[in-house]
């Protein structure tokens, strides 16, 4: 858990546009350890996906450090090698998951990924069946893709992404297009993952509900670091985040405008349960007093 997974340092990113440079990232900083759960929050255009894709080799850096798993990605002399070995250890899951899925048979496209990299047949249909497990599509293995639901395809691309044993797994967005209940099943196998099987996560979203629940949420503004903290620590100062253009999550929202309107209530609602027990306590003590 205190090694070092990724460091960036002073790192900026750009794209041409009609010749010029026009930045993306400017100048970030930051460390996360092997084994961490980070949501990394920013409205659009603020350059979160930038950011991770970085991470994944899709993109290069224009300058400043960034190493992931002890690759120098800012390295002159990265080779396609490095690149290769960046892949192993990090996987990403996209917003629309008819994307990545390649298959016409769902334990065929989960079986994609190990067999580019050369893994043994028998290794592959043990990885297959315990990915499938993992994420709760046992039952769908022998499926076409594209008659699951959102949430559904959503897991099998995960599944394709756990066979091929990454130690970390970025999710760029990979709620967005989901109904409520599909929301609810990826967020809870990448945070199984996380907690069992000790991979670094780290998911890039809007849902304030969805970053409150990781270990450390970063707030990326225009580009820049604007907070970095323990959601309790991020989401207690809801001006800085509406002044990049968030919210806050709304549990936090409802105690926030409960106690402005003179409403006395302790705690930092973080999550909806913990916002449940600090109306419950404040009802209690109303009624004890």
């Amino acid at each position: 858990m205190n090694e070092l997974f990724i460091h960036a340092k002073d790192l900026w990113c750009s794209y041409d546009e009609d010749g010029q440079r026009v930045p993306v990232l400017r100048g970030i900083t930051l460390d996360i350890k092997r084994g961490e759960y980070v949501a990394i929050l920013g409205h659009n255009g603020s350059g979160k996906s930038t950011f991770a894709k970085l991470l994944n080799g899709i993109l290069e850096p224009y300058a400043g450090e960034l190493s992931v798993a002890g690759i120098d990605l800012a390295s002159p002399d990265l080779t396609d090698d490095d690149i290769y070995s960046l892949r192993r250890e990090v996987g990403m899951v996209f917003q629309n998951p008819d994307n990545q899925l390649v298959a016409t048979i769902v334990e065929e496209d989960v079986a994609f990924g190990p067999e580019n990299l050369g893994v043994p047949s028998q290794e592959i249909r043990r990885r297959v069946d315990k990915a499938l497990e993992t994420v709760g599509m046992s039952d769908y293995a022998r499926h076409e893709p594209h008659r699951l639901s959102g949430g559904q395809k959503q897991r099998v691309a995960i599944a394709g992404l756990i066979a091929m044993q990454p130690s970390c797994m970025i999710f760029d967005e990979s709620t967005a297009m989901l109904d409520p209940v599909g929301r609810r099943e990826v967020i809870e196998t990448f945070e199984r993952l996380n907690r069992e099987q000790g991979i670094t996560v780290l998911t890039i979203t809007h849902y304030m509900n969805e970053a409150a629940r990781a270990d450390r949420v970063i707030v990326i503004d225009d580009g820049r670091i604007l907070a970095d903290g323990t959601p309790r620590e991020i989401f207690a100062n809801a001006d800085k985040l509406k002044q990049a253009g968030l919210d806050v999550p709304q549990c936090t929202s409802l105690i926030l405008g409960l106690r402005s309107k003179g409403i006395a209530l302790d705690g930092e609602p973080i999550s909806p349960e913990v916002c449940a027990d600090i109306i419950c306590r404040a009802l209690k003590e109303k009624k004890n007093g």
